[in-house]
């Protein structure tokens, strides 16, 4: 029998939105770096913003900033505080991957949906508005008062809809940040959508899709 949860819950940034901080890097540091090292760049910019989330809350914008000024210092890059804060100033003009709306909409007519989203709530709603579809509730670190992949902020979620891990699917195209603690947290229901950023880990036990275009056959729709 196809599993038909309460709540279906998703990732934003990467899942839903097109989360193109590589593109953002690349507009301000494409010109003065080759591409070998530019692709260097991205890399270490990735790995500094997952470290500056795994301790107490700060304000996304200072997430970035500090994130950015590491990158560049082990780069050799001049760092200039405006350069992160173009950056950060990016994110509420990103619109979704092509395949959400309309997957989305479809979920969305039989399954509330919900997000849990690494964001400020200034940033998020100019986001979730471009994704196509209506959300029951959308939850920002700043409300839940931690960055995933910490745990707290899907307790706060689970308390916030009066439910368990075992009645919701979680959706997410990143292990690293939901469904490892998905997984730890025992919501068993998880869907990966592969978008080919990070490589596939059976030992987590989803369902695989390529985009959202895919998700409404996970729960027979």
């Amino acid at each position: 029998m196809t599993f038909r949860p309460k709540f279906v819950t998703f990732d934003c940034y990467g899942t839903l939105t097109n989360f193109d901080m590589a593109g953002a890097a690349r507009r301000i540091y494409g010109n003065d770096l080759p591409e070998p090292e530019m692709l260097a760049f991205i890399k270490s910019f990735s790995a500094y913003r997952l470290d500056e989330i795994l301790g107490a809350w700060k304000p996304y914008a200072d997430v970035v900033h500090n994130a950015v000024e590491r990158t560049c210092k082990r780069h050799g890059v001049m760092f200039k505080a405006d350069d992160a804060k173009r950056i950060y100033e990016e994110v509420p003009t990103w619109g979704p991957h092509a395949d959400v709306p309309a997957g989305l909409a479809a979920v969305a007519k039989e399954i509330p949906l919900v997000i849990l989203s690494n964001a400020m709530k200034s940033q998020i709603m100019s986001n979730v508005e471009k994704l196509g579809a209506p959300f029951h509730l959308v939850l920002t670190a700043e409300e839940t008062g931690s960055y995933k992949p910490q745990m707290n902020g899907f307790e706060y979620m689970l308390d916030t809809l009066g439910c368990g891990p075992e009645d919701i699917t979680h959706v997410s195209s990143s292990f690293r940040y939901d469904l490892m603690t998905a997984h730890d947290l025992g919501i068993t229901s998880k869907v990966w959508v592969n978008r080919k950023h990070e490589p596939a880990n059976p030992f987590y036990e989803y369902s695989e899709i390529n985009d959202i275009g895919g998700l409404p056959g996970v729960f027979g729709l």
